[in-house]
């Protein structure tokens, strides 16, 4: 007979998990809060949905995770994604390891998971937020699981523990039984059309599981009001140092995004984690930014005596023009205190140099950052120490936790969805035997 699974949320996690309890054999009901699938999903990598990386490996993830990623990757990694989406007709390419669809819109990748679910027959529910579930005892017994795919994971020949459950999953409006669940509920991270307002926590928390403390993760940051920022949002590659007590707890090189209060861009998400933690328990953090990363300190005092050269009576708007970006020019002279319009010859070679340098060590003190509601996922959450390598909780046999619920977070490039897509097909395929 068909086991009857229910998951908890129909994310990128969750749809997946539904389509291979429901390619095993399951009978599968998505409960999903929104009125659509895939919301957050539709959002991904601007829009372009960056699937997964070629460049995978448990590493990219945080700290705590770091083990068991090493384990779950082996059963469900990269290549697995990429063959998983060519069974639902989705073509991927390769942007320098960042996978993507051939399409370009994360949008055609939501629909070919409602294809997908609709031709298995995966029932779904709309605008029902699941609140609890309730475990109720069935007679005891005594099984051997045998995973199929997924052996790996698992202990051979394990015993299943020495009664069986079923469960009562109840939402705003009903309760439906079930004989398996898969929480796929998500984090906080997330616009509010996302709806994403971690219900996940408490329901875990309400079945005996440990949530470690939340962060938004892979954000940017306020910066203190007192810091002068560009007057126009202004893109460039730099490297940049986040610093505590002088000293470097993350560099990260790439894009940054200046806006009028704060910055962002993928150097300043990959850092995140660790800096928002730091900022919660009321450490000054400071940001160090070089604005000539490629340039060693040799290459940089020679370009210094090439522009000294320069040192006549055009203003010093003028002189730094073809220097670097006019914004960042404009940032860093009111930093300085200056006006543009001064001559470059009343301006003495020492000042000039000490303009220079600020190139180089661009510092700036940070606040706080942009929150939830811009983070694009969720550090902390659900303890991995209370589930088991089959995405089982420890304490209940038929509760499957998966995706952004667990404390699992990786760095952008197509991580987290990896992630959520490994966690789904192990629970999915678990959920179902």
């Amino acid at each position: 007979m068909a086991k009857k699974i229910i998951v908890a949320g129909g994310g990128a996690a969750g749809m997946c998990a539904a389509i291979y309890a429901a390619r095993n054999g399951g009978d599968v009901t998505i409960i999903e809060k929104n009125s659509q699938l895939g919301k957050k999903l539709s959002m991904t990598g601007n829009g372009r949905c960056n699937l997964s990386n070629l460049n995978m490996n448990e590493k990219m993830y945080n700290l705590s995770a770091e083990k068991r990623m090493k384990q779950w990757l082996s059963v469900y990694g990269v290549l697995d994604v990429i063959n998983f989406f060519k069974s639902l007709g989705i073509v991927i390419k390769s942007d320098d390891g960042y996978l993507y669809p051939v399409s370009g819109q994360a949008g055609t990748v939501v629909t070919a998971f409602e294809n997908e679910l609709k031709r298995l027959g995966v029932k779904i529910i709309y605008g029902e937020q699941v609140k609890s579930v309730k475990v109720n005892d069935l007679a005891p017994y005594e099984g051997s699981i045998k995973p199929r795919h997924i052996e790996a994971v698992l202990t051979r020949g394990a015993k299943v523990d020495n009664k069986r459950e079923n469960y009562t999953v109840v939402t705003n409006l009903n309760s439906y039984e079930a004989d398996k669940v898969i929480l796929a509920t998500g984090s906080l991270s997330g616009a509010k059309s996302t709806m994403s307002t971690g219900d996940g926590y408490y329901i875990c928390k309400q079945l005996g599981m440990t949530i470690k403390d939340t962060y938004p993760a892979l954000v940017g940051f306020k910066c203190d009001e007192s810091e002068i920022m560009p007057e126009n949002g202004v893109r460039c590659t730099a490297e940049i140092s986040f610093l505590l007590g002088g000293e470097a707890i993350a560099v990260e090189y790439g894009e940054l995004q200046f806006t009028k209060d704060g910055i962002s861009g993928i150097p300043v998400m990959q850092a995140s984690s660790k800096v928002v933690k730091l900022l919660s328990e009321g450490k000054p953090i400071y940001a160090s930014i070089n604005f000539f990363p490629d340039y060693d300190e040799d290459d940089f005092i020679a370009l210094e005596n090439e522009m000294l050269r320069l040192r006549d009576d055009r203003s010093l708007k003028e002189f730094l023009n073809g220097f670097y970006n006019s914004n960042i020019n404009d940032m860093i002279i009111r930093r300085m205190k200056m006006g543009s319009s001064m001559k470059m010859k009343n301006i003495s070679e020492s000042m000039v140099k000490s303009i220079f340098a600020t190139y180089r060590d661009y510092r700036m003190k940070l606040s706080e950052s942009y929150g939830y509601q811009q983070a694009q996922v969720t550090s902390g959450g659900v303890s991995l120490g209370d589930i088991k390598d089959d995405m089982t909780v420890k304490n209940h046999n038929g509760i499957l936790v998966i995706g952004e619920l667990l404390d699992v977070d990786g760095r952008c490039g197509g991580y987290n969805l990896q992630w959520a897509f490994t966690s789904g097909s192990i629970a999915g395929t678990v959920a179902s035997l």
